[in-house]
């Protein structure tokens, strides 16, 4: 399965032997078949955009990597990396850009390794040194429009970092105007704006973390 995040709602790309698995009547999808015409996909991520009628959408086809090869080729894909940070106290360093908690990212750069690019934009956003990078997360992908009103598909590599509690200054350049430290008992202890790719994000750390013993946090 393939999953984008569009207005801050997922449209999911399956295999048609998968659509019984995406069904969820908690949630008010809209579940079709794809037409194996790119502009069905257009209408779909066009109304995704403009309104938020469904939970999510879910599309399948017999032709799943045809399907997914589709709908990246309506956008230009931005690779990004990033981290999720913690310290010898059990927080993860958080920041607070346009209105929404996040984590820090941002794109690679030609020829950088991924996990290079997640350690220097957590330094240029955060102020924070001496990281020890460790497992991969996972990736998100979420969608937005330039500023010349072109769609973009940024695909974001999460990785474990650690390293000890230390001074924050927020890179306000890049309109970040926080950068601080949470546990996640903390972070969920109130009602915050945060995109729900982020939150996937974390809840795939707490998955990993409880499932895997080497991704355990090490200092």
């Amino acid at each position: 399965m393939y999953k984008i995040y569009i207005n801050d709602s997922p449209m999911i790309l399956c295999p048609t032997d998968k659509v019984s698995f995406v069904k969820n009547q908690d949630r008010k999808q809209l579940i079709v078949r794809y037409s194996g015409k790119k502009k069905t996909l257009l209408n779909y991520i066009d109304m995704m955009e403009k309104g938020d009628d469904y939970d999510e959408v879910v599309i399948y086809s017999a032709e799943f990597k045809t399907m997914k090869d589709d709908l990246k080729s309506l956008y230009k894909v931005i690779l990004a990396a990033g981290g999720l940070v913690l310290n010898e106290e059990g927080e993860i360093l958080f920041i607070f850009r346009r209105g929404f908690w996040d984590l820090p990212k941002g794109k690679i750069e030609s020829s950088e390794k991924k996990k290079m690019a997640a350690l220097r934009e957590v330094r240029e956003e955060t102020g924070v040194q001496h990281m020890s990078i460790g497992g991969k997360i996972g990736v998100s992908n979420h969608s937005y429009r330039n500023s010349s009103d072109k769609r973009i598909l940024k695909v974001s590599h999460w990785y474990l970092m650690n390293t000890y509690k230390q001074e924050t200054v927020p890179q306000t350049e890049e309109d970040i105007v926080k950068a601080e430290w949470m546990t996640l008992e903390k972070f969920y202890s109130e009602e915050r704006p945060v995109y729900s790719n982020i939150l996937e994000i974390l809840d795939l750390f707490q998955m990993k973390l409880s499932e895997q013993e080497d991704f355990e946090p090490y200092f």
